[in-house]
């Protein structure tokens, strides 16, 4: 059975756990490694289960430590080949990711990684590259869209696709508008290569999605633009607004930005 665990979500660190019940992965690794391992324990997870590490951009909160886990752990870490420049280059990253571990990904084009189908795919934001991931494995198929600044026509197909749905809700327009954050850093987080904000998340969901389409987790949100809350009724009214209920035709849940979620399992 295919599991999920999110390890942190937001701009304080990022990190997501998917495994089978004899291969394990994680995608990005922005958490700091002390407290990553005290949640592994928490959860009971094996370290020796996470056998691939998958990086989306090169941004500090999705990999800081990423070279200091995949050393100790010997674990390979599959990014484009501009993203793995960027962590080579990014002082956050005080340990870097060892030659002989360091794969290369091409945006659309699959591979097998163990127990898990992956396909990278473009997705737009201010960083060197940035990617998103479908994942498939056991007849189950997890996508998982974050900092995303538009909703590209690969984005949408992503989301066609998708059983389980992980997408970025970063911000409440208004409350970014009218918020404390100077202009330059606010047309940023609305251009196309920003953040997608929580209406757009929503009709991103709600134009795109198919019946297959159980789970729905809102990740990256602000915390200076946005509130769980907020997140959720925003992307719920959207949904209803296209006739989708939340609760009957799909769960609609917000990933908490600094805390572990609780462990899903994917069927």
């Amino acid at each position: 059975m295919l599991k999920f665990i999110s390890f942190g979500s937001g701009s304080s660190g990022n990190c997501y756990y998917l495994s089978t019940a004899t291969d394990g992965l994680l995608i990005d690794i922005g958490v700091g490694i002390r407290t990553l391992k005290k949640h592994f324990r928490d959860y009971g997870v094996n370290l020796n289960m996470i056998h691939h590490i998958l990086i989306t951009h090169d941004h500090a909160d999705h990999i800081k430590s990423v070279g200091a886990f995949s050393s100790d752990y010997h674990v390979p870490v599959y990014a484009t080949e501009k993203v793995h420049r960027g962590i080579s280059r990014n002082y956050c990253v005080q340990r870097k990711v060892a030659d002989d571990l360091k794969h290369f990904i091409t945006p659309g084009v699959s591979l097998q990684v163990g127990d898990f189908k992956v396909t990278p795919f473009s997705v737009p934001h201010d960083a060197n590259e940035n990617v998103g991931y479908q994942i498939e494995a056991e007849r189950v198929c997890f996508v998982i869209i974050t900092d995303v600044g538009a909703v590209t026509e690969d984005v949408k197909y992503r989301i066609s696709q998708a059983n389980y749905l992980v997408i970025e809700a970063n911000h409440d327009v208004e409350m970014l508008q009218q918020g404390p954050y100077p202009e330059y850093l606010k047309k940023r987080i609305l251009s196309p290569n920003g953040h997608l904000s929580n209406t757009d998340c929503g009709k991103a969901v709600a134009e795109n999605m198919t019946e297959g389409l159980r789970h729905v987790w809102l990740c990256h949100l602000s915390e200076e633009n946005n509130h769980p809350e907020l997140a959720r009724k925003t992307v719920e009214t959207t949904l209803r607004s296209y006739g989708i209920i939340p609760g009957k035709d799909l769960e609609l849940e917000v990933l908490k930005r600094k805390m572990p979620s609780g462990i899903y399992e994917l069927v």
